[in-house]
């Protein structure tokens, strides 16, 4: 027999993939359709249908539809800043380049056909509730990435990282929101020259 035969017996051999928890199953469907239909748009009952489970299910894994989105936005929250901290290691020393590199790969994300725009931005248009505890995410997000963008520069010598660090802010959520009303083609395609405009323009040390 021969060794491509071989190899092929033990695949079809292999035993099947685990199947996931229902709890993984009905968090993954629920980020999914939060991500795709909006938050409000998506009830509990179609994340057990998506999810191929009950709803009775549902509520053993979540104490109710705010605790699902809470743990989607935690999620959401830590995927970007392991996108952060990745574009910033690979810039050591660099800062400016760092800044840069971020508005160069948000407008290479905005290009794929799946893209809805940021998660987090996209719940704090929907969450308005000041108690909503989705709410309290988003808010500390935002607060952190206006410190980190001001730290970064702060560390570039600019005079003015507070000042600076708000344009950009303000650019990077502009940016999504752009996106989702007149897509990739429109203003968010200027995104990496229109920041290089804005860094260029500030002074520094």
């Amino acid at each position: 027999m021969s060794t491509a035969s071989v190899s092929k017996k033990k695949e079809s051999e292999a035993p099947p993939a685990p199947r996931l928890s229902a709890r993984d199953r009905i968090f993954n469907a629920a980020k999914d359709l939060f991500y795709r239909n909006g938050i409000r748009a998506v009830g509990v009952e179609s994340i057990a249908t998506e999810a191929q489970t009950t709803k009775m299910s549902l509520y053993r894994s979540f104490t109710c539809k705010d605790d699902l989105v809470v743990e989607y936005l935690r999620e959401s929250v830590r995927d970007y800043w392991i996108w952060w901290d990745e574009i910033v290691a690979k810039h050591p020393g660099d800062p400016r380049a760092a800044l840069q590199a971020m508005f160069d790969s948000q407008a290479s994300k905005a290009c794929t056909c799946d893209t809805r725009g940021c998660a987090i931005g996209n719940a704090s248009v929907e969450l308005t509730e000041e108690n909503h505890p989705g709410r309290e995410v988003v808010t500390e997000f935002n607060r952190q990435k206006l410190e980190r963008l001001t730290g970064l520069c702060a560390q570039a010598g600019y005079q003015q990282p507070d000042a600076l660090a708000r344009g950009l802010f303000l650019l990077m959520d502009g940016a999504y929101m752009s996106l989702l009303s007149l897509g990739a083609d429109g203003p968010t395609s200027a995104l990496p020259l229109t920041a290089k405009t804005l860094l260029d323009a500030h002074s520094r040390a």
